[in-house]
């Protein structure tokens, strides 16, 4: 019995470190070069694949700011399910893992876990964004203002289904934000 709670609970952590990890289909190629300080700051998620969490999100903004170790503070903000619903807030933390492109992240959720965060579509003013995962399971739209032109928004569906995503996956985030006035 003791061997077969030894060998589930290997199973089990073999499952979850290969959920975090790249697999062996087609590589996914980030973009040349990231300006970590050009790309830190208040990004709105425009669409996405939900993980589980961020299903039901509304407003949902990823801020993030480099600290003096290199590593990534990130808060993930949304409401869920409604404009006004509850508010849930995330802190994962990134790590830099190709440092000559600086475009291949590892998101800490839970420790020793990182997940797979790749920069594969950006501006070239950095005003939009689009991060993926080597699986192709999971991918975000982002941009520093909560809506981008519907060209910008088709180019990124055609570059994304060209790479291997289920483009009917994707679902728009609902921004709606009152402006000064």
């Amino acid at each position: 019995m003791n061997r077969s709670l030894k060998s589930l609970a290997a199973l089990a952590a073999l499952l979850l470190v290969n959920a975090c990890t790249e697999t062996g289909g087609r590589p996914m190629d980030t973009v040349d070069q990231v300006d970590l300080q050009r790309f830190m700051g208040d990004w709105y998620v425009i669409a996405n694949i939900p993980t589980f969490v961020e299903k039901g999100a509304h407003n949902a903004i990823e801020s993030y700011a480099l600290n003096p170790d290199g590593t990534i503070a990130t808060t993930f903000t949304f409401h869920k399910d409604a404009f006004d619903g509850p508010l849930k807030t995330y802190n994962p933390k990134g790590f830099v893992l190709d440092t000559t492109t600086n475009a291949h992240w590892g998101m800490q959720f839970i420790w020793p876990f990182k997940g797979d965060f790749r920069i594969i579509w950006l501006a070239p003013d950095y005003s939009v964004t689009v991060i993926g995962r080597a699986k192709r399971d999971y991918v975000w739209i982002m941009a520093r203002a909560p809506e981008i032109a519907p060209a910008t928004y088709g180019e990124i569906l055609t570059f994304l289904a060209g790479i291997g995503y289920d483009t009917d996956r994707i679902q728009r985030v609902p921004q709606q934000w009152e402006t000064a006035g």
